[in-house]
């Protein structure tokens, strides 16, 4: 059984026991639990349900593990040939780490 739910704007495939790692929720502490609510499609052994848009009465709840773990760094550089102009920054998005309990259907 996996459920489709959106978690601060995206779209997750979410099954009982895997992890997650979701931008950065704020106010969220380690061992809490988070129900989402927002459950776009469901698949329960092969019979799927579609919501419109939300699928009513279903949810997934998680556990968060971390509420704050940071990505991979990404770099981004600017040139301007011929200009001797070159700028490299870095970034490193925010994620929270979940695991998922189960889901309700």
């Amino acid at each position: 059984m996996y459920a489709i739910v959106e978690i601060n704007g995206q779209q997750f495939k979410a099954e009982a026991g895997k992890k997650l790692f979701v931008h950065h929720i704020q106010n969220a502490e380690a061992g809490a639990t988070v129900e989402f609510e927002k459950v776009l499609l469901v698949d329960k052994d092969g019979n799927v349900t579609v919501g419109l848009p939300t699928v009513e009465g279903a949810k997934v709840v998680c556990e968060v593990v971390s509420p704050l773990v940071k990505g991979e760094k990404v770099l981004v550089f600017h040139k301007k040939r011929r200009k001797g102009f070159r700028k490299l920054n870095g970034h490193r998005q925010q994620f929270t780490e979940l695991n998922i309990k189960e889901v309700v259907a």
